[in-house]
């Protein structure tokens, strides 16, 4: 289900806005024609449940300020 890949992938990023953030930009890069966009949405969060914390907080700050200025 989704939301025991959602309690993985917040284990790995602990602010939810974050996660939420970066699910998105990762789910509309890994996306491909022809495909269900839930499939995708679940493999980016089983993703983010298996890497390590030190990889997704290793990402600059200013490669999210832009995203976050949009959809606020």
């Amino acid at each position: 289900m989704r939301s025991d890949l959602i309690y993985e992938a917040v284990s790995t990023v602990e602010n939810r806005y974050k996660l939420c953030q970066l699910a998105a930009k990762a789910t509309r890069k890994f996306h491909r024609p022809n495909t269900r966009i839930q499939e995708t949405m679940n493999d980016v969060l089983q993703r983010f449940g298996n890497i390590e914390r030190e990889r997704v907080e290793s990402v600059p700050a200013s490669q999210l300020a832009p995203a976050e200025r949009r959809a606020a």
